[in-house]
């Protein structure tokens, strides 16, 4: 909701301190349709040849974040912790039972009542790769650590992509508008007998080029290139917290004391309550039961 306002402020302040200084939208509409073609399809064409078809589609679906925000919300890092809590309790009381949960997450009871969680390929096998791990005594703390900075540092690379891929666009878009904007004079130069009134039209049509390029740039494109950028940096968070959990519990910390790190290192605005929390776990717990 709040992109959209965004987008409606920008058109708004811009067209209509435009047209209240006396400014007419004649010559902007009339070149308009020819400028859009020269200055996008030149961005899309670049676009298309600087990436593969897999980040093409990629962006395109980063780009709904804009409006959608994070994937991850409060309530879902409280069900984080609680399937968290769920699987390190049975994986201490029980390493043999934790396994057919590991093994086949899909069909396990316990990630069962967490479908957004079940549905996420990463978060899943995240977790259900290093309690495999434990099982292969691969548990030094250090070293399953390192192995898991390491993995999400590729996984954040790889979904900051379309932000930047977005920015290249949004970086080259005012040299396209000069582009337009010289093929422009190009045109306006093979007028150069018509009268003044009919080379200003022309001078203006060709301003259009540099303007849009400069708008699109830096009203629309790189705005949304910030904000894929901020939305994926958040939901990473939500994988880190996987990660601060499971290594707390290979230092044999308490299964308590392993979901109280995991919630002191959960972002401030989706950080369940130390109550809350505890009120969920105890339904865990006595459904568990």
């Amino acid at each position: 909701m709040l992109g959209i306002i965004g987008i409606v402020v920008i058109f708004g302040m811009v067209f209509g301190g435009y047209l209240l200084a006396g400014g007419k939208m004649t010559i902007i509409l009339k070149s308009l349709p020819f400028e859009i073609m020269i200055i996008c399809g030149a961005a899309v064409g670049a676009f298309l040849i600087g990436n593969d078809m897999s980040a093409v589609k990629h962006t395109c679906r980063d780009m709904a974040k804009v409006f959608k925000g994070p994937k991850w919300k409060h309530d879902d890092y409280r069900d984080l912790l609680c399937l968290l809590f769920e699987l390190v309790r049975l994986a201490r009381s029980s390493p043999v039972a934790v396994e057919e949960h590991v093994e086949n997450p899909k069909e396990s009871s316990i990630f069962g009542r967490y479908p957004k969680i079940q549905s996420d390929r990463e978060a899943v096998e995240l977790i259900c790769d290093t309690l495999r791990s434990v099982s292969m005594n691969y548990d030094d703390p250090h070293q399953v650590e390192e192995v898991l900075e390491k993995r999400m540092e590729a996984t954040l690379n790889h979904a900051l992509h379309s932000s930047h891929a977005l920015q290249t666009v949004a970086d080259g878009l005012p040299a396209l508008g000069i582009v337009a904007a010289v093929l422009g004079v190009i045109k306006t130069m093979g007028s150069i007998d018509q009268p003044p009134e009919v080379l200003g039209k022309l001078i203006g049509g060709a301003l259009v080029g540099t303007f849009l390029g400069v708008f699109l740039a830096y009203g629309l494109v790189a705005p949304f290139a910030s904000k894929v950028k901020a939305v994926v940096e958040e939901d990473s968070h939500f994988y880190q917290l996987i990660r601060e959990v499971l290594v707390a519990n290979l230092y044999n910390h308490s299964t308590n004391i392993c979901i109280e790190v995991g919630r002191q290192n959960t972002p401030a605005h989706c950080r369940p309550s130390f109550v809350d929390l505890e009120e969920a776990l105890k339904a865990v717990k006595q459904e568990a039961a």
